[in-house]
C-alpha cells in the first residue's frame, strides 16, 4: 500500500507540472478541436509505456551507467522539443472557426502520433519513470505489479491531459485563443524551445 501511495504521489506531481506534454495538448485542442486534443492525450499516455518498458527491462541501468547514452537520449528529446517549438513559432496557417468540419481521421492520427512522440522523447518523463521505479519497486518484485504501476502512470496521464483537452477545446476559450493565434502560437513555441534548450544545457553540464 505504501508503494502504491508513493507511485500515486510521484505521478500526480509529474503529470500536473507544466511541460512539453501540456503545451502540445493545449495547442492541439484549441487549434484542431476536442477530438484532436483527446487523441494527443491518448498518445501521451501510450508514450509513458515506452519509458515504463525500457525501465522494467533494464535499459535504465544502462542509462545510469553510461553518461554518453544518457546525454544522447536527453539531446534527442531536447531536439524534438525545439523542433516542435520552431514549428509553432513559424506557423503561418490561420485557424478558422467558420468551418465546422470535424478533424479528419488522418488529423486525429497525426495528433495521437505527435502526443506519443512528445512524451516518448521527453527526458522529464524518462527521469520521472526511472526515479519512481528505483524508489518504490523492490528487487524481485512481481512483473505483474510493476506493469500495474506503469498502467497507473499511463492512466493518470490520460485522465489529466484529457481534462486539459476538454478545457482548452471549449467553445468560448477556443474562440478567444484562436482570435489571438499568433500570440498563443508564439508563447507555446517559446515555451517548447525553452524546455528543449534547458534539457540540452542540463545534459551538457
Amino acid at each position: 500500500m505504501t508503494e502504491l501511495i508513493a507511485v500515486a504521489l510521484f505521478t500526480l506531481l509529474a503529470v500536473i507540472s507544466p511541460g512539453a506534454d501540456f503545451a502540445m495538448v493545449t495547442r492541439s485542442s484549441y487549434a484542431q478541436g476536442r477530438r484532436a486534443g483527446l487523441a494527443a492525450a491518448l498518445g501521451i499516455a501510450l508514450g509513458v509505456q515506452v519509458h515504463v518498458l525500457y525501465t522494467l527491462f533494464g535499459i535504465a541501468v544502462l542509462i545510469s551507467r553510461s553518461p554518453t547514452l544518457f546525454v544522447l537520449m536527453k539531446t534527442l528529446g531536447a531536439g524534438y522539443l525545439v523542433y516542435l517549438g520552431y514549428r509553432s513559432l513559424t506557423n503561418t496557417q490561420r485557424i478558422r472557426l467558420d468551418s465546422q468540419e470535424p478533424v479528419s481521421a488522418a488529423g486525429t492520427f497525426a495528433a495521437l502520433r505527435t502526443g506519443f512522440l512528445t512524451n516518448a522523447l521527453n527526458p522529464k518523463t524518462m527521469l520521472f519513470v526511472i526515479s519512481a521505479y528505483t524508489q518504490v519497486v523492490k528487487p524481485g518484485s512481481e512483473l505483474a505489479i510493476n506493469l500495474a504501476y506503469g498502467a497507473f502512470m499511463s492512466l493518470a496521464h490520460w485522465a489529466w491531459f484529457s481534462l486539459v483537452a476538454v478545457f482548452f477545446s471549449s467553445a468560448g476559450l477556443r474562440k478567444a485563443m484562436i482570435e489571438r493565434q499568433v500570440v498563443v502560437d508564439r508563447v507555446i513555441g517559446v515555451a517548447l524551445i525553452g524546455l528543449g534548450v534547458a534539457v540540452a544545457m542540463a545534459g551538457i553540464r
